[in-house]
């Protein structure tokens, strides 16, 4: 077994658990992979080897001794830089929080040690995470493992890139406006964006985000085979009485009849001829696997929540939020608000009231439609992965860019679980589709995009080019 860091996380948890391999053996190839590799992308920017290696021996220890370490027994995976994770900085990119130093972990880091794993290193982030590319003042530039011309997506670029490479089985990231799902898109791997308070989250070093980013913010996983993300979510789904807006919501719900809408561009948005071929792809497998795809010729509302999303998420202290990027001086964090400072600036009470009964009906709209079916396919982004700081090139490729990435920014208003799938290769570009279902109805997601993953995906882990 020398190129442990090949198998999935699944597969790893089994081996580990039944002591076929060790937790120690997986921790040091993790960490011989990230040697290995990371130089070439600048996934993983934080990392203290030889504590990863003594907690991969006590596992070794208690499983020795008999004990139920956890589902993901010994299974190297990474979180982003911008979740508490006790002894490190939590800089989410920023040289401003770099001496921000964690004294205690994050909800989510606690359930991976919880279950098991073993965090061998802490991933990239654009600064503020604002970005769907991957680069900071502080840590540097990450690249995408297919194709260097192309972004890692962001802001879990680091996430992506490291898994897509082989760096841990599993890469925790954050989505708020598509940072989940759009590096996995841009990667070739899958990331599921779960509902709102599916997943507890709280990060003590900097307290209680503003309300709109309290609504709109999750954690989730990105990996490279649906059973790992579904094994991720039933680790990660369990409760924490830091995270007021926790549910206790099932993780199985009511069967539904196999039927999946397929709208082609929600809201009339542009979509390229290669994005269309990867829906009429993955609907032709959904149909090889017994569903109905039924083509609708629109959604409820996408643009619409797109611009609330931004008004909630930047404008809830969009000047202090200005402020701290004109202080920290980072082109694309600055780019990312200048851009959308016209929009957002002048949020009152009663805008902000608007917007919130708004919210109510929007997902009122959206769960009465979803209710009809298992899920709904529709592009991830308009176009394929974007080339790397397209944003940054004019002010024409800044509109460009959030233009197509319409259904990556309006999911998170609704607080709507969302599943981005790699379905293959345009050359060295990957490609993919997105899901969306009901509140808190991941496990159709899940079975969906099993269907269609399992029909083809491109190959991973794979060498960095």
């Amino acid at each position: 077994m020398s190129e442990i860091w090949r198998l999935s996380a699944s597969e790893l948890a089994a081996h580990v658990r039944n002591r076929s391999i060790s937790a120690s053996e997986a921790a040091q190839a993790a960490l011989a992979r990230c040697d290995q590799v990371n130089p070439r992308i600048n996934a993983v920017i934080q990392s203290d080897p030889a504590a990863v290696l003594r907690r991969a021996a006590n596992l070794d220890k208690r499983l020795a001794a008999g004990e139920d370490v956890g589902l993901l027994a010994g299974v190297p995976i990474t979180v982003k830089v911008n979740l508490d994770q006790a002894g490190f900085a939590t800089t989410n990119g920023v040289t401003l929080q770099k001496d921000v130093i964690a004294h205690e972990n994050s909800p989510v880091v606690d359930a991976f040690l919880k279950a098991g794993a073993v965090i061998i290193g802490r991933t990239n982030t654009p600064a503020f995470s604002y970005r769907w590319f991957t680069n900071n003042l502080l840590h540097g530039h990450t690249f995408n493992p297919r194709d260097r011309s192309i972004t890692p997506g962001g802001s879990s670029g680091g996430a992506a890139s490291a898994v897509t490479s082989g760096i841990g089985h599993l890469a925790h990231g954050t989505d708020i406006a598509g940072s989940i799902r759009y590096p996995a898109y841009a990667c070739g791997v899958h990331g599921l964006r779960p509902t709102l308070g599916r997943i507890a989250a709280y990060n003590a070093t900097v307290g209680d985000r503003t309300a709109g980013a309290q609504l709109t913010a999750v954690s989730g996983p990105i990996g490279r085979t649906i059973a790992d993300l579904r094994l991720a979510l039933e680790v990660l789904t369990v409760r924490d009485l830091r995270d007021p807006w926790w549910v206790p919501a099932p993780l199985v719900g009511p069967a539904r009849e196999k039927k999946v809408a397929l709208c082609y561009a929600p809201d009339g948005m542009q979509v390229s001829a290669e994005v269309i071929a990867a829906l009429q792809d993955a609907a032709a497998r959904l149909r090889d696997a017994g569903y109905v795809v039924e083509e609708v010729p629109n959604t409820p509302e996408f643009t619409e929540a797109a611009s609330l999303q931004v008004k909630l998420w930047l404008g809830d202290g969009f000047d202090a939020m200005l402020a701290a990027a004109e202080k920290e001086g980072d082109p694309g964090a600055l780019a990312a608000l200048r851009g959308q400072a016209d929009h957002v600036q002048g949020l009152d009470l009663r805008a902000y009231s608007a917007i919130l009964l708004r919210r109510a009906t929007l997902l009122r709209n959206w769960e009465q439609f979803l209710a009809a079916y298992s899920a709904l396919l529709i592009p991830v982004s308009g176009e394929a992965p974007f080339p790397d700081d397209l944003d940054l090139k004019d002010s024409a490729s800044y509109q460009r860019v959030w233009r197509a990435q319409v259904t990556q920014v309006g999911l998170p208003f609704m607080g709507l679980p969302g599943l981005a799938v790699a379905t293959g290769m345009n050359g060295t570009v990957p490609i993919g589709v997105q899901l969306v279902a009901s509140r808190y109805r991941e496990d159709l997601l899940l079975d969906v995009g099993e269907e269609i993953a399992k029909r083809g995906a491109p190959p991973s882990p794979i060498d960095p080019v």
